[in-house]
């Protein structure tokens, strides 16, 4: 048997490819943690990343119809030689039989990953792979407070950043057991730390924290509505009312990254089937963020991602009189290219 513990998982993930496994079967309930550790397992294994036989991606329905095309693929000698690596995304139908005659033929030169949702115990996949010397099956549960405190440190640091213990311990805390959407917050604290060494607790309740959000909507939804006397009116009164201007950048930032979220996730989406996918949006908000995705397109949203990020950046760097000078700019530069955007 090779089952491995669920605790064990990250460190083999670590470790990288076995060259004694042929296949690699990623599987769980948290299908953010699945992919991430897919995904992590196959940059480790692609030995040429120019090399464009080095990398094949199969569907598993695909495999489903056609099960000696896994053996074929994994059969294939890259262009440049050297081993190949097969990248195999689940779908509805069963596509055992394709792994199963794949460790039967014992392949040389070939590392297949499959990522796989969540299997129980007799799964025809999670039972072959367990049950064969050629093949590992790693399960992928919900981050527990360890792994969230491991994960938030590695990811940061692969952007430069070191962050202090109190400031981990308060972004796991406002983490939930998804590993995508763990992802997604770390990510959005590392653009709102850009060109700093370590990241505070200040910095994560910036970012992160829901705390005084529900307050700024008003702000950021005029800005992105294209509403730009409203947005200088709502800015002028956070101000008066001694608001960080560094914290309304943070809120318009993370605004900003769940709008070009949502564009990216799904391209040709009318505006109201994205704000249905937008998991807490509150009733009274759904009519602007209706207006905002339908003017605003993913390269649109990344230049305003942009802008954001260069002000946040130039308010550390400020004087409070002059960095919210900088933060009320950037909302009415966002605020005139949304009007202007105009359907």
């Amino acid at each position: 048997m090779t089952a491995v513990k669920a605790g064990d998982v990250e460190g083999l993930v670590r470790r990288g490819p076995d060259p004694r496994i042929a296949v690699t079967l990623v599987y769980g309930p948290d299908t953010g943690l699945v992919a991430d550790r897919a995904a992590r397992l196959v940059r480790g294994m692609v030995a040429d990343p120019d090399d464009p036989f080095a990398l094949i991606k199969i569907d598993g329905d695909t495999l489903a119809s056609d099960p000696g095309r896994l053996v074929d693929e994994a059969g294939t000698v890259g262009l440049f030689g050297g081993s190949r690596t097969i990248w195999v995304r689940s779908g509805s139908r069963n596509y055992a039989p394709a792994v199963d005659a794949v460790l039967k033929a014992l392949t040389e030169g070939a590392r297949i990953v499959v990522e796989a949702g969540d299997l129980a115990r007799s799964a025809p996949l999670r039972t072959l792979c367990e049950g064969s010397p050629r093949a590992l099956a790693l399960p992928c549960y919900p981050d527990d407070e360890r792994t969230l405190a491991d994960l938030i440190e590695r990811t940061l640091q692969e952007d430069g950043l070191r962050i202090d213990r109190d400031a981990r311990d308060l972004l796991a805390g406002s983490l939930g057991s998804d590993r995508r959407a763990s992802l997604s917050e770390i990510g959005k604290l590392a653009l709102y730390a850009r060109g700093q060494d370590r990241i505070g607790v200040d910095d994560v309740e910036a970012i992160v924290s829901d705390v005084g959000a529900s307050v700024l909507n008003a702000l950021i939804d005029a800005a992105f509505a294209g509403r730009a006397g409203e947005a200088e009116r709502e800015y002028r009164r956070f101000r008066h009312e001694g608001m960080d201007p560094s914290a309304m950048l943070g809120a318009g930032l993370r605004h900003a990254l769940t709008l070009l979220s949502l564009r990216l996730d799904n391209p040709r989406g009318s505006a109201s089937q994205l704000v249905a996918n937008w998991r807490g949006l509150h009733f009274r908000r759904k009519a602007l963020a209706e207006t905002q995705l339908a003017r605003w397109s993913a390269p649109g949203l990344q230049q305003a991602v942009a802008w954001l990020q260069d002000a946040v950046l130039a308010c550390r760097r400020s004087e409070p009189e002059l960095a919210h000078a900088q933060a009320q700019g950037v909302f009415l530069r966002i605020a005139v290219e949304a009007a202007r955007r105009r359907g």
